[in-house]
C-alpha cells in the first residue's frame, strides 16, 4: 500500500456522528425488556454445536483516573478489592460455563478493563486456575491482555505468560509530557519501552500501543515526535483514537475544558500527519478506522484474505467465534442475542450473591439485522461488496434488497471513496478512513444526526 495522502476537506465533510460497529445493531439499542428467560432460550441453542468461543474478562479497576477515560472504571487504591472481585468472577463462570458445549474451544481469551494488571500476580493466577477449569483453550489461542506500564512488573507478566497470554496492548496516548500532566497520566517513554522489552523477554508474540489525538496542548509538531518515537520502538499493531469529548457522560473530562484543548482544524492536522507517517514505506497497513498493523500481522493477512471480523474487541482474526463475557459491564455475542452485565459494581456484586446472571440490558437479533450485520463486517473488515456473493451468502438478491444503501453511496463514489467492480463495490484506499460512515449506509437503526448517542467518526 501506499502512503495514503489525507484530505481534510473529504474529512470536514463527513466527520458526523456513527456508530463504531462493534455489534450491529449498536449496543444503544440494548434494552432491559428482554429476559434472561428469553436469553436462556437462545443461549441453550446456540450451545447444540461446537463453536469456536472469545471469551472476555472485565477487570475495572484503576488506581487513578485518566481525565481523557472513557471505559468503565472504579477508581482505588485498595488492591483487595481486585481479590474479592475475582471471587465474583469465579461465581459467576461457574454459574454459566455449565451450560456450554463441551466441545467449545476458546480460539480468543482477552482481559479489559480498566487495567487488569491491577491485580497482584497470584491474584492473576489464580483467575487463571478459574478460567483453565472452566474452559479449554485452542492450541493456537489468542490471548491478549492491557497493561498499565506505570504500575507494572515483571512478575505480573510473568504471571499472565503463565497462564496463557502471548498478546499484550499499552495504553500511551502521548509522549509529551505537558499532555500527559493535562490528562493526568505520567508514562515516560523509559516506562513504556521497559514494559515492551519484558514482554519480548518473556515470548509475548504481539505488542499493542494504543494512542489518542485531540487531547490538551497536542499540536501537529508536537504529535510528529510522539509519532517518532513509535516507530522507534516498534510495536507489531498500533490503535490512533480520537479523543471523544463527552463529559454528560464521564463528568471528569470537564476538568479538560480548563486545558487548551486542540482546534479541529489542528486536530485534523494531526489526524493527516498520524496517517500519512505510518503508511510511509509500507511500514504499517492502515487496516481501517484507528487500526494499523504491520504487513506481516495476522490483522493485515487476515483481512487480505477476507476473514476478518469485528466485534467487542475491535478488529478480530478469530471469525465465527462467540463471545462471553465476564465481569461488570462486559457484553457477550452470540448469533441470535447481545447481553451486557450489571454497569455498576455494587448491582454486579448483588446480583451474583444472589445467585442471578448480573444481566443489565440485552437485545435479540432479528433476520433483517442479521442481513444488515453481514454487510456491514464484510464492509468494514474485507472494504468491499461482491454482491453475488452476498446474495447466495444472505439469501436474498441483493442488489434489490438495498437499493436505497447502494443509492445513498453515490456521494462516496463521488469523491473517489468508493468504487464501483465489476462484481460490486470497493472501497479504496482513501475510502479506509471513512469505512464507519460508508457502513452507516446500511443502517436502518439510525436516528437524525443530531439524536445520535455515538462519537464523531473521525
Amino acid at each position: 500500500m501506499k502512503t495514503l495522502n489525507v484530505d481534510l476537506d473529504l474529512v470536514k465533510k463527513y466527520n458526523v456522528a456513527g456508530p463504531r460497529y462493534t455489534s450491529y445493531p449498536p449496543a444503544t439499542k440494548f434494552t432491559d425488556a428482554v429476559t434472561w428467560d428469553q436469553l436462556s432460550e437462545k443461549i441453550e441453542s446456540n450451545n447444540q454445536t461446537p463453536r469456536d468461543l472469545s471469551v472476555y474478562f472485565h477487570i475495572p479497576f484503576c488506581e487513578s483516573l485518566c481525565w481523557f477515560c472513557g471505559c468503565t472504571t472504579v477508581i482505588t487504591t485498595n488492591h483487595d478489592k481486585g481479590k474479592d472481585y475475582i471471587d465474583y468472577l469465579g461465581r459467576e463462570v461457574a454459574k454459566l460455563a455449565p451450560r456450554l458445549n463441551k466441545d467449545r474451544k476458546a480460539v480468543q481469551l482477552h482481559f479489559g478493563g480498566g487495567s487488569p494488571t491491577f491485580l497482584r500476580p497470584d491474584e492473576i493466577r489464580r483467575l487463571g486456575e478459574i478460567i483453565h477449569k472452566h474452559f479449554t483453550f485452542s492450541p493456537d489461542i489468542e490471548a491478549s491482555v492491557e497493561v498499565d506500564p506505570r504500575r507494572l512488573t515483571r512478575e505480573h507478566l510473568v504471571a499472565l505468560r503463565e497462564i496463557g497470554f502471548n498478546r499484550a496492548s499499552m495504553g500511551v496516548q502521548d509522549f509529551n509530557p505537558k499532555v500527559q500532566e493535562a490528562i493526568h497520566r505520567i508514562q515516560p517513554r523509559e516506562m513504556t519501552q521497559q514494559a515492551m522489552d519484558w514482554m519480548r523477554e518473556l515470548g509475548f508474540g504481539s505488542i499493542n500501543l494504543d494512542l489518542i489525538y485531540g487531547l490538551p496542548f497536542q499540536t501537529p509538531a508536537s504529535f510528529t515526535e510522539t509519532i517518532e518515537t513509535v516507530l522507534e520502538m516498534k510495536p507489531d499493531r498500533l490503535a490512533v483514537f480520537s479523543y471523544a469529548h463527552v463529559p454528560w457522560i464521564k463528568p471528569a473530562q470537564k476538568i479538560l475544558e480548563e486545558k487548551i484543548l486542540p482546534t479541529p482544524e489542528s486536530k485534523l492536522e494531526v489526524l493527516k500527519l498520524v496517517i500519512e507517517k505510518l503508511t510511509a514505506d509500507d511500514q504499517y497497513v492502515y487496516i481501517g478506522m484507528d487500526h494499523f498493523a504491520k504487513p506481516t500481522d495476522e490483522l493485515t493477512i487476515a483481512q487480505r484474505n477476507k476473514n476478518l471480523q469485528r466485534n467487542f474487541q475491535g478488529y478480530s482474526t478469530r471469525a465465527g467465534s462467540d463471545i462471553y463475557a465476564f465481569g461488570m459491564s462486559a457484553v457477550s455475542q452470540t448469533p441470535d442475542v447481545y447481553w451486557q452485565n450489571e454497569k455498576e459494581l455494587p448491582k454486579y456484586q448483588t446480583a451474583v450473591d444472589a445467585g442471578n446472571v448480573p444481566l443489565h440490558k440485552a437485545y435479540i437479533v432479528s433476520e433483517e439485522d442479521k442481513i444488515r450485520r453481514e454487510t456491514i463486517m464484510r464492509t468494514m473488515c474485507d472494504l468491499s461488496l461482491d454482491f453475488a456473493s452476498m446474495s447466495a451468502k444472505l439469501g436474498i438478491n441483493f442488489q434489490q434488497h438495498f437499493e436505497k444503501e447502494l443509492a445513498a453511496l453515490t456521494p462516496f463514489i463521488a469523491d473517489g471513496l468508493v468504487k464501483k467492480t465489476s462484481a460490486g463495490l470497493e472501497v479504496t484506499n482513501s475510502g479506509r478512513l471513512f469505512i464507519r460512515n460508508i457502513a452507516m449506509c446500511f443502517d436502518n437503526t439510525l436516528g437524525a444526526a443530531n439524536e445520535r448517542r455515538h462519537s464523531k467518526t473521525i
